[in-house]
């Protein structure tokens, strides 16, 4: 996949910055030659993959992806003299300087310390006697982006012989070919820029570079440190909410232990009616279990006394690609986020799968998922704003209470709050962080701090206003990101440019 040119100079090393400024200089400075006409170039082949004569042998045998822009020592695969011969692999000396030309490696650059040969995504280059190989080296090392830019192909580079052949070379004489490679190669060697070991004519654009460079990736960290700032507000948000600090406490609101006693009735009504099953009492929430003081007129309870039961679905083989509007999905764990859903984070379910009323997924459900790794396990979202149709997975289970004496969204943002959490996470099992479970059993244990019913809507809104105003200014904040990355890319392209010397 290509980058944006601000997200390759993040990532890129300082020698290669380095290495740009220098060569946007010697494009003003020195003569200009095509690769074609200072080095010659040939690339690999793979041997018949279907003929196990032909591999497994004692030849190495380098993809693009083994290329590191460092010294080549090993390969991961090997080739015999028959698939050598029966192929347009070539059989290349040590110290070979060799270019990435397809893939995500598209540009990387090596140079071998091992008699090897390449498939054909690798470029191999001999150069002659007008310049050094160290010095081609690091010019096709920080010239690996504009390679990419003006590569072919979709989402993967694809960089030809014929572009790496008609590129332009800056090429001035040997000895300072050799003090710029041997600059260069200190800076990545000790991690140091030195700028009194930079040439006096090309001191004042590395100067320029990497101040410019410096200054926009400081307001990054601003900006990310904002961020940060933000996530943390939500989660104090969330906090105050179940602690009853969001909102006033009104002393006419019926008490939440009334509410409580009334849901319990409608629940024994409901059983003795054969409408529900009777479930195993619950026991009483010990001290130690209580993370937090709440208002007089709140309770604690657990999960399990003020709902009616908690129910899964089905996970059957899907194709991967999400639902279109006349089609049944199968929801995924990613569609339950903390306090939101995405609808179109769904499976298509096959054509000849028979839907279960039971499974579907209606406007108004508390979706909690149950498995999967341990960040997005005990995730708890209100469904609402439904437009597909869809259906839970096995992964994920709705949890069915009194609607008419519960708020949905009290309850998943009771569920999601960071004090809540560390029990819902003691409630896990699993043999590593990657694959976690709850059981439905576990969830109806979770303890609660349960409001009267006209504060649960109360915290509700108010949190859905302060929710509103933390995305926005997340909004501001990555717009203000994407800004900044727009300046590096604008003032360093400037800073880089290379203009070639007048004839």
């Amino acid at each position: 996949m290509k980058i944006s040119y601000a997200e390759y100079l993040k990532k890129t090393d300082a020698s290669v910055l380095v290495a740009e400024a220098i060569f946007s200089e010697l494009f003003s400075k020195s003569p200009l030659l095509k690769i074609s006409d200072v080095a010659d170039t040939t690339s690999g082949g793979t041997p018949l993959r279907s003929n196990a004569e032909f591999h497994n042998g004692t030849i190495p045998w380098l993809k693009s992806g083994e290329l590191n822009d460092k010294w080549i020592e090993e390969a991961e695969e090997f080739i015999t003299e028959e698939g050598l011969s029966n192929s347009s692999a070539k059989l290349l000396p040590e110290g070979t300087l060799l270019l990435a030309m397809y893939g995500a490696t598209a540009g990387r650059t090596g140079i071998t310390r091992i008699k090897a040969a390449t498939n054909q995504a690798v470029c191999a280059l001999f150069p002659n006697e007008k310049v050094i190989q160290e010095y081609l080296f690091w010019f096709l090392r920080q010239h690996r982006y504009y390679f990419i830019e003006i590569s072919k192909g979709g989402a993967q580079p694809n960089i030809s012989q014929s572009v790496i052949k008609g590129t332009l070379l800056p090429v001035p004489d040997k000895t300072l070919q050799t003090q710029i490679a041997n600059i260069l190669s200190t800076i990545e060697n000790t991690g140091k820029i030195d700028l009194n070991i930079v040439p006096n004519e090309f001191r004042n654009k590395v100067n320029k570079v990497l101040a410019s460079k410096n200054n926009v990736l400081e307001i990054t960290t601003e900006l990310r440190q904002q961020l940060t700032i933000v996530k943390k507000l939500r989660q104090q948000l969330l906090q105050d909410a179940v602690q009853g600090k969001l909102v006033a406490q009104d002393p006419t609101d019926e008490p939440a232990s009334v509410l409580l006693k009334k849901i319990k009735a409608e629940k024994e009504k409901l059983i003795a009616e054969k409408k529900r099953k009777k479930e195993k009492e619950l026991p009483p929430i010990k001290p130690e279990e209580i993370p937090f003081e709440i208002p007089e007129n709140w309770v604690w309870c657990r999960l399990g006394e003020i709902i009616y039961d908690t129910e899964g679905g089905k996970s059957p083989n899907c194709l991967h690609e999400p639902a279109k509007d006349n089609e049944w999905g199968v929801i995924k764990t990613t569609a339950v986020q903390e306090l939101y859903f995405l609808e179109n984070e769904n499976k298509v379910l096959p054509d000849k799968f028979i839907v279960n009323e039971q499974h579907k997924v209606i406007e108004g459900d508390i979706l909690i998922t149950r498995a999967g790794p341990k960040n997005r396990v005990g995730v708890v979202c209100c469904v609402e704003n439904l437009t597909k149709n869809l259906i839970l997975s096995d992964k994920t289970i709705r949890i069915i209470h009194p609607k008419n004496m519960l708020y949905s969204k009290y309850i998943a943002l009771a569920l999601n709050s960071p004090l809540i959490k560390p029990f819902i996470e003691q409630k896990m099992t699993g043999m590593a962080d990657s694959q976690v479970n709850i059981t439905q059993d576990n969830m109806k244990g979770f303890p609660i701090s349960l409001p009267p019913l006209a504060e649960q809507i109360r915290i509700v809104q108010k949190l859905d206003e302060l929710m509103q105003y933390c995305n926005d200014l997340e909004a501001s904040i990555k717009e203000s990101e994407a800004q900044n990355e727009q300046l590096l890319q604008q003032v360093l392209r400037e800073a880089l440019r290379k203009e070639p010397v007048e004839a």
